[in-house]
């Protein structure tokens, strides 16, 4: 049986998001505004402002140009993010391991779960569509579904689906040769949507290839020696075919927010976030884990939000090397902040009593490599603990400048010498 890819498509997520609806997308023409202190350049458009010509990627003089209405939103990752994982959740709540694309597109294999909706994949594509509709971003969307026997064109039928229409579903049978098909009269500037292929579509319209069939039916060959590994992927791809999904792991969240009582930025932040650490290390919730990895948020008092990752190093619990590790990406806030959030979002291996050998007397820490001594080489002999000591420094043959020799009768500590 081959696989049944279902993926949903909420067109125009992140600008929904900023404008707290699509509603509000039909009244008038808005785009994002480009994020603060990056390019000066327009993000997602609605399709009013689509209409004037404005386009994602456009500069901004160039947008205002064509529509002197149009209205800026100033992005909102952090509601963004917060939006896309309840519905992620609830996707999760009817047994679909997903495996999200990104935000507004995710795709899952619903041969799992033929055996709970009558063996119908129709049933299960509306399972989702009512799990995504009852969080608040399918709320306030209107979710495409396409289904196919890849990833890539579930996403391609998806995005001809029309959301409008209830109940409507744009399925893709036959397997992958169904799936060939399909794609055979779609353009090949859907390869796009690959980060890995993104400048691709461009040479290949050069080339005079402009449809995926034309691209499918060139020699693997051929595209190597031109493209490389790109060009045997988008093969792949118009071929019908896909790599496998990779599913989330799911993940527990824990999360702390501080309302400032004035706006702050800089320096200023450095005392709240010390108080959020503190919070999130005292939660229950925590049961004794290090940390791994952790998000940065803040609602910007000129409006938006600000998101930034972290990613320790080693997994921490100390709250002092937190600060030290987080202080960096917050020197990056854009702008003064009215609210600031801290989130856990990997979660490391419980804390041991593992104490440094920096913290310990000299007289304790002699103890414990002279145990440590004794235990190699109970375990592997005379020869398994030695030393370095150096004979020839000046020596130009790099053997006689130094030379491994045993600790004498266990004792660890580096004798008197050059040793």
């Amino acid at each position: 049986m081959f696989a049944m890819v279902i993926c949903i498509l909420l067109a125009r997520f992140e600008l929904a998001v900023a404008a707290g609806g699509r509603g509000a997308l039909l009244r008038q023409p808005v785009a994002l505004a480009g994020e603060p202190g990056g390019a000066r350049a327009v993000g997602d458009a609605s399709p009013a402002a689509e209409a004037f010509g404005v386009r994602a990627g456009m500069g901004l003089g160039e947008a205002l140009a064509r529509c002197p209405s149009l209205a800026l939103l100033p992005p909102d990752p952090a509601g963004v993010a917060e939006a896309w994982e309840e519905a992620l959740t609830r996707l999760e709540a009817i047994g679909a391991r997903v495996a999200p694309q990104r935000p507004g597109l995710v795709c899952f294999d619903a041969c799992g779960l033929l055996g709970l909706y009558a063996g119908r994949v129709e049933q299960v594509a509306q399972a989702a569509r009512r799990a995504v509709g009852g969080s608040r971003a399918g709320a306030r969307h209107s979710a495409r579904i396409g289904v196919a026997a890849s990833a890539f064109c579930a996403a391609a039928a998806a995005g001809h689906a029309r959301g409008g229409r209830p109940g409507r579903i744009e399925l893709v049978g036959g397997g992958r040769s169904g799936a060939r098909a399909y794609l055979a009269g779609l353009g090949v500037e859907l390869l796009a949507t690959r980060e890995s292929l993104a400048a691709l579509p461009a040479q290949l319209e050069r080339l005079g290839i402009r449809t995926l069939g034309q691209l499918a039916a060139l020699a693997p060959s051929a595209l190597a020696d031109r493209f490389g590994a790109a060009g045997l992927e988008a093969r792949e791809l118009a071929d019908g075919g896909d790599r496998p999904l990779r599913p989330r792991q799911v993940l527990e969240r824990l999360e702390e927010r501080l309302e400032l009582p004035e706006a702050a930025s800089g320096p200023a932040l450095e005392h709240p976030l010390g108080l959020l650490v503190d919070r999130v290390l005292a939660r229950r919730e925590r049961r004794g884990r290090t940390l791994r990895s952790v998000v940065l948020s803040a609602r910007l008092v000129e409006g938006g939000t600000w998101r930034a990752p972290a990613t320790f190093r080693e997994a921490l619990a100390d709250p002092a090397r937190m600060r030290l590790a987080l202080a960096a990406p917050l020197a990056r806030l854009p702008a003064p902040a009215g609210t600031l959030g801290l989130g856990v979002e990997r979660f490391g291996p419980p804390v041991t009593d593992q104490r440094s050998l920096l913290d310990e007397s000299a007289r304790e820490r002699d103890a414990r490599l002279r145990e440590a001594v004794r235990q190699a080489r109970a375990l592997a002999g005379p020869d398994a603990a030695l030393r370095v000591v150096e004979v020839e420094a000046g020596s130009r043959v790099p053997e006689r400048r130094a030379m491994l020799a045993p600790y004498p009768d266990g004792v660890a500590r580096r004798p008197p010498g050059r040793a």
